[in-house]
């Protein structure tokens, strides 16, 4: 039997049980009946598990999922639904202007969102999109050799290599094999990702959904909705490049579900981190429009996402497009005014100011003393949330841009450094902080020379494009 990744309903019962006790179901008496039948816990570090179920326990486990969801949840008030039937289109979702944060009303021009009243220079702002896609490259692929492993081996595999605390790459250049052993890179991304190997950008999630976004606003301009997110995807977006919330939307449309169905039917992994990797088309093409931004975050997030897996795509693009913005900004700035466009008692929320808090509470401000941070993040939400979740990675992305003042290096290292889902959280933080840099020059060369300028995908019409024809594009179809 063909075990497909992510989608088995036996697998599933275990991330929904994980997913009822963060969000405050009872799910007691269901958990009970599965470990009886002889169900078992999630996967912890995959997504399928070893061998199949029997066809008696796989009904069961599509019998137990209908019935996990429709379990009330208690923070439902706290974590509203962000969006609404229209009457100008059936899936245009509703995301207003919530009451400014405690974060915000300390900085009243975090609520201005200005907006230019001179056409901004072409050349700038063409050069600050370069610096934004090329911060997500680079700090995706700084990412991506020590992505799914924990915490200790990151750190063990950079100290045995005299890169503590994280400053460039990982190599395996000098690696004592003992150590090489106990924390193998990831499979797929050590031949393309490592400093003697990164040969251009190789393909990732993280790049491929901008890609999939600038296709969007191409296509359907700004107006887009859920619908035409799915179209495309089915158009555009290879299955076998999805994972988590994604392949679940994603067999939810062939199975004949339509948005936002295809968020919610069987699919434990809606509140996770992918809705966040594919935000920073909506703010680039938004500058200093953190509202607008974040509503086309949402239309996009509801086809995969609900609560605070939209939140994510909503926060993020918010913060990009406020970064975006004709005014001079700093990283505190930003994360106040995007943290004002999200319900402000949700969870989501909670895990940004935990880890700005956190950051601003350690005393030196040096990458040395960010260790402190992280082990302070993991000591939070390691124990019950996957490292794939959007809380967790949401504190450290916080976390890293808040500690790092913004700093383009300091921000990529420090996410990355602080584990979990480390290829996304370094490519949203090198987005952001790209685009707090202004130029692609000031990254760095040690950064930016070894992608060549060169991005691999199999999104259609895009692999081998340049990133400086990349940000062109992007300003194209800017509102």
């Amino acid at each position: 039997m063909l075990r497909l990744t992510w989608v088995q309903p036996e697998d599933l019962v275990g991330h929904e049980l994980r997913q009822a006790a963060q969000d405050g179901r009872d799910a007691t008496d269901v958990a009970r009946r599965w470990i009886a039948a002889g169900g078992h816990p999630a996967p912890e570090r995959a997504g399928a598990s070893p061998g199949p179920a029997s066809p008696d326990l796989r009904s069961l486990a599509e019998e137990l999922l209908d019935e996990l969801a429709g379990l009330p949840s208690p923070l439902a008030v706290a974590e509203p639904a962000v969006f609404q039937v229209g009457t100008a289109r059936e899936d245009k979702p509703y995301v207003g202007r919530p009451e400014p944060t405690a974060a915000a009303e300390a900085d009243p021009a975090a609520e201005a969102d200005p907006r230019p009243e001179t056409a901004p220079d072409p050349r700038s702002e063409t050069a600050r999109l370069h610096a934004a896609w090329l911060g997500r490259a680079v700090g995706c692929v700084l990412g991506k050799p020590v992505e799914k492993l924990p915490l200790d081996g990151i750190r063990a595999l950079a100290r045995d290599t005299g890169n503590w605390p994280l400053n460039t790459w990982f190599t395996e250049r000098n690696l004592d094999p003992r150590i090489a052993a106990a924390y193998p890179w990831n499979r797929r991304s050590r031949p393309t990702s490592l400093a003697e190997n990164i040969d251009g950008m190789p393909e990732d999630d993280d790049l491929n959904y901008p890609l999939l976004g600038l296709l969007l606003l191409q296509r359907h301009g700004h107006d887009f909705t859920t619908g035409d997110v799915a179209r495309l995807w089915l158009d555009e977006l290879p299955a076998a490049r999805t994972f988590t919330a994604e392949r679940i939307a994603y067999r939810n449309l062939l199975a004949g579900l339509e948005p936002p169905h295809t968020a919610t039917y069987h699919n434990p992994f809606r509140e996770w981190i992918g809705a966040q990797i594919r935000a920073d088309i909506f703010g680039w093409t938004n500058p200093g429009d953190p509202a607008m931004a974040a509503e086309l975050a949402c239309r996009d997030a509801m086809l995969s996402h609900t609560a605070n897996g939209v939140y994510g795509e909503m926060f993020v693009a918010a913060a990009i497009a406020h970064a975006a913005g004709p005014a001079p900004t700093t990283i505190h700035e930003t994360l106040a005014t995007a943290l004002a466009h999200i319900p402000p008692d949700s969870r989501y929320a909670r895990a940004i100011r935990f880890g700005t808090e956190t950051a601003r509470a350690e005393p030196t401000g040096t990458p040395a003393g960010f260790e402190r941070v992280v082990d302070a993040l993991h000591a939070r939400y390691a124990h019950d949330h996957h490292w794939v979740h959007v809380l967790p990675n949401a504190a450290l992305l916080a976390a890293a841009l808040t500690h790092a003042d913004g700093d383009f290096t300091g921000s990529i290292c420090r996410a990355v450094s602080g584990g979990w889902d480390t290829d996304s959280n370094g490519a949203t933080a090198g987005s952001i902080a790209g685009l707090l840099a202004g130029a692609p020059g000031a990254l760095g060369d040690r950064w930016t020379a070894p992608l060549k300028n060169r991005l691999t995908t199999t999104v259609g019409g895009f692999d081998g494009i340049g990133f400086d024809e990349l940000a062109r594009l992007t300003l194209e179809v800017r509102a």
